[in-house]
């Protein structure tokens, strides 16, 4: 029967290279420990086999170390040897243990099949540490499933161990009444016979965890509908998010484009309102006519240095006033009236630009606005009594 995830679905589907990438950096890849302890056996022995004298020589070493002849100061024994006692661990160490370190690094590497480093499977957990979580790891489905695999294990050995020794019975039996050569020779047939049987047994056992742990492992990977689908709207988007995006993506381009197109009707321009050269809006006022003066055009950087550009071009003139510039930017629209609230401020400068093309001096007004449509460069409301440039 196929696993239930958090959302009651079964997880019946195979799982995404995503949810692979994550169960790597976690750490949860294939293993079996059956496999590691008889891979580490097996190259034990052959090291044993291949240098039996170093084996011999350790444990004259350490056999060594517990000699003490009588009369001996103990203390200065004791600190005498240990310099040749922590030579013997670090060749037994060089000798022994970087061997098995290579060969468990490369069995895991056989039954996962790849390399994998998880640093965050080394990171504290203190869920761990907890007594109620520890107890129910102890008695969970888990553990009671290991505990079923050490009673079998160890009833396979026993029972391969004793049909060896039974099937020996006669040669043991005769042991303490034959001599030394005579009794060497038959162990050298017991040992090989007990030892290939029981690695044999756990070569058996380590192919059966080993599938055992590849179903678990690829069924802890199993993925609901539910989680497919979680999983792809994280990657995409939702629906509505991407829906907004592309709304304000299409908004975007059409204003650009419509940008783009009124930069035609910049020389036709009554005025141009600039931030000096970030905003630029251009302006249309028909003087004595009932309507309120239209933008043209309008931008913002490059844009704005073009609209600019072809209004000296035409002739056109530049008005000076950031905050009414970024005021109509961000008020208005292009092809549209002005904002009534901006009424009494475009009224002001163009007065002002009607009567200086008219040749009179004047002093350039002071523009006030509504508090309510004044925005520093990114749209955004200035507090009051704030001002901007």
């Amino acid at each position: 029967m196929a696993e239930e995830g958090n959302d009651g679905q079964e997880k019946t589907e195979d799982p995404s290279q995503k949810k692979i990438d994550k169960s790597l950096e976690e750490g949860k890849v294939l293993k079996s420990q059956e496999v590691n302890i008889l891979t580490s056996l097996f190259a034990g022995l052959l090291m044993m086999y291949a240098v039996p004298g170093f084996v011999n020589q350790g444990l004259a070493g350490w056999k060594k170390f517990f000699h003490f002849d009588q009369g001996s100061d103990l203390t200065n024994l004791a600190f005498a040897n240990a310099s040749a006692v922590l030579h013997l661990l670090f060749t037994v160490g060089l000798v022994i243990g970087v061997p098995l370190a290579i060969v468990a690094v490369l069995t895991q590497r056989a039954v996962s099949g790849q390399f994998n480093f998880a640093p965050k499977a080394l990171a504290f957990k203190g869920k761990k540490m907890n007594p109620i979580t520890g107890l129910g790891r102890m008695l969970g489905t888990k553990a009671l499933v290991e505990l079923g695999k050490a009673i079998l294990k160890a009833s396979l050995l026993l029972g391969i161990a004793g049909l060896i020794l039974h099937s020996q019975a006669g040669k043991i039996l005769q042991l303490p009444f034959r001599s030394i050569g005579q009794s060497v020779s038959s162990l050298s047939v017991i040992y090989p016979m007990l030892l290939g049987g029981l690695l044999l047994a756990l070569a058996v056992i380590a192919i059966i965890d080993y599938l055992y742990q590849r179903h678990v492992h690829t069924k802890s990977l199993k993925m609901s509908k539910q989680d497919q689908k979680d999983e792809h709207k994280q990657a995409e988007g939702s629906p509505e998010v991407k829906a907004k995006i592309r709304r304000m993506q299409m908004e975007s381009a059409a204003k650009a484009s419509r940008q783009q197109e009124a930069l035609d009707d910049v020389p036709s321009a009554t005025a141009i309102i600039t931030n000096p050269t970030h905003f630029a809006v251009a302006l249309k006022y028909d003087v004595g006519s009932s309507q309120a003066p239209k933008i043209l055009a309008m931008g913002r950087g490059k844009i704005a240095e073009m609209i600019i550009e072809r209004g000296n071009d035409a002739n056109v003139t530049v008005f000076r006033s950031p905050l009414l510039a970024r005021a109509l930017f961000f008020g208005g629209e292009i092809g549209n009236e002005i904002p009534e609230m901006l009424y009494q401020a475009v009224a002001i400068v163009l007065a002002y630009i009607y009567r200086v093309d008219r040749g009179e001096d004047l002093e350039r007004p002071d523009v006030e606005l509504p508090e309510d449509m004044k925005f520093d460069e990114f749209g955004k409301p200035l507090v009051a009594g704030a001002g901007g440039v």
